[in-house]
């Protein structure tokens, strides 16, 4: 079957609800991270609202049963990365602790970016915080490679060590890759940048897909923004489902990509 990203604008919990169960292989979220903004587009249209009367029970009585819903739509070998910050993740780690079971915990992810978050205050705050759960035992991983630069650059010359040289003439090497991942966010003059607020890096995405959705598999984002999920999955004949309720940001996962999106 050809890849295709099916769009939907609306209600993410009431389109999933429509949803087959156990036909997703993995699951990608990037939901509002509980920090009393207004996000806007270029043009300084509305992107989306993160500010809740309510308080914390609210933001979180919103999201739970939408992650039960992604559970739910999950294959049994599947897994869902719920990206967040220091605003709430906390408290989302014990939800998906709930609902997934602490058993079925995968990895923290940390990624670690150079740019906001300086104060005088405190240590600037340079991370986002992205949980892996998996639905049951059996999930699908492949683990990917990264470099490790040896002390002082030099070889060490162990036993059974395959070690490299680089351009520069620095020693390392290669081993699986860290929950650590350093990922420069979307630069403003970079050809992905789209008209979105929170624009999360194509080079991010691709590190999970690559590790966490099986070749030609079926992932999905429910809090889709500006289709980022959606535009690497097609890259790896991978189908995706993406949601969002703003007209705006629906928009722009439509023009960015083409042929290869239907509004649904």
């Amino acid at each position: 079957m050809a890849s295709s990203c099916k769009v939907r604008c609306g209600d993410n919990l009431e389109y999933m609800k429509d949803l087959p169960g156990e036909s997703v292989d993995f699951i990608y979220v990037d939901p509002p991270f509980f920090s009393s903004a207004d996000y806007y587009t270029r043009k300084g249209n509305a992107a989306y609202g993160d500010r809740w009367k309510g308080g914390l029970d609210e933001y979180l009585g919103m999201l739970k049963p939408r992650l039960a819903e992604m559970r739910r739509l999950l294959k049994d070998t599947g897994t869902i990365a719920v990206h967040l910050d220091w605003h709430a993740v906390h408290y989302v780690k014990v939800m998906m602790d709930e609902l997934f079971g602490r058993g079925n915990f995968v990895n923290e992810l940390i990624w670690a970016y150079k740019s906001g978050g300086a104060t005088g205050k405190r240590f600037a705050r340079k991370h986002d915080t992205i949980l892996v759960y998996a639905k049951g035992e059996e999930y699908y991983f492949l683990a990917q490679k990264e470099r490790s630069y040896n002390r002082d650059n030099r070889p060490y010359r162990f036993k059974d060590v395959e070690e490299f040289e680089d351009e520069e003439g620095k020693w390392y090497t290669m081993v699986n890759r860290k929950d650590v991942l350093f990922v420069d966010m979307v630069g403003r003059t970079s050809s992905e940048r789209t008209d979105y607020a929170t624009q999360k890096p194509e080079a991010l995405l691709d590190i999970l897909l690559d590790s966490l959705c099986p070749p030609g598999g079926v992932c999905a984002d429910f809090f889709a923004g500006s289709g980022t999920l959606g535009a690497c999955a097609l890259r790896r004949d991978c189908s995706c489902l993406l949601c969002d309720s703003s007209r705006e940001a629906v928009d722009i996962m439509l023009d960015r990509l083409g042929l290869f999106a239907q509004e649904v």
